[in-house]
């Protein structure tokens, strides 16, 4: 009994934790593009996690490499699923609210299973794609609303943001097909170390003004990078390993909510009210695309 119980309070530490860090990253994203060019910013905050990676990875000898046969993969990784899509999520919060990058972002599972019904085949069921359905129209409707009374470069901003979930979730299943049995930290730590070279050394072209960085700028860098982007990844991966799919994914459902909130209490300003009213559906539609179910028939 005493086991159960610290196990489900693990989870739910482990849940608290993700949540809180993926909600909070938003913010600290929009703190950090106000006074620092978005690819030099994305570089030092891979920069920032990455020694701490790689550290991880030699504490629990877990390999740099990837595989023989796959390390061309592995490049792929590093540019496709670490410098692109995060770099397109911060230069989409230049020109949109914290509060709508973190809804976009919250349809990642709804464009994996999209993805993996396109490239793996894989069975679904019929509320999975109910919930795919719903949320998609939810997002559309929400956007419209927010692009109504706003500039254009809201727009590409909402793009900037829909492009680095599209990437992420094609690597993604890319990943489910190619990297089984690669170690988390042999996945984050070496891909996270070019990354972070590549993007700080492309980013001089944009001609960082050192002495605009704010404090509060450099501090939000360094929170992506420390707990963002390692305690995040491991507290999540943690999260996997101790609770069932559906419990560990339902922190999709929670940090936007967070984000919300705390773009709310901070700036005084969030989405519309029509949008939040669309949060419902939304997150309804989110879930149902979680869930599998117990029954073994499936739509293909």
């Amino acid at each position: 009994m005493n086991s159960k119980i610290s196990r489900n309070l693990m989870i739910i530490g482990l849940f608290i934790a993700v949540s809180l860090t993926w909600g909070t990253t938003w913010m600290a994203m929009k703190i950090a593009v106000a006074s620092v060019p978005p690819i030099f910013a994305t570089g030092l905050r891979f920069l920032c996690a990455a020694p701490l990676l790689l550290l991880l990875a030699r504490y629990k000898k877990a390999p740099l490499l990837f595989p023989a046969g796959q390390r061309g993969f592995q490049l792929c990784v590093t540019l496709f699923y670490f410098a692109i899509p995060f770099t397109l999520m911060i230069y989409g919060e230049r020109y949109t609210s914290s509060s709508l990058a973190s809804i976009i972002f919250a349809t990642m599972p709804a464009a994996v299973l999209a993805a993996s019904l396109l490239f793996l085949r894989e069975r679904t069921t019929p509320q999975q794609l109910l919930g795919l359905g719903i949320s998609i129209g939810a997002l559309c409707t929400i956007l419209w609303h927010e692009t109504q009374s706003s500039a254009e470069s809201q727009l590409r901003g909402i793009l900037a943001l829909v492009a680095a979930v599209l990437i992420h979730a094609l690597m993604y299943v890319q990943c489910k097909k190619r990297c089984a049995g690669i170690s988390v930290l042999s996945y984050n730590a070496l891909p996270c170390l070019g990354a972070g070279i590549i993007l700080t050394l492309v980013g001089l072209g944009e001609a960082p003004d050192y002495q605009a960085f704010t404090h509060q700028a450099l501090l939000a860098i360094a929170y992506l990078g420390v707990v963002a982007g390692v305690g995040g990844i491991l507290a999540y991966f943690a999260l996997q390993q101790a609770a069932k799919p559906f419990q560990a994914s339902l922190v999709f459902l929670v940090f936007p909510l967070i984000a919300v909130a705390l773009e709310s209490v901070l700036n005084g300003s969030s989405i519309s009210h029509q949008s939040l009213i669309l949060l419902l559906p939304f997150l309804l539609g989110i879930m149902l695309t979680l869930y599998r179910g117990t029954r073994k028939s499936a739509v293909v």
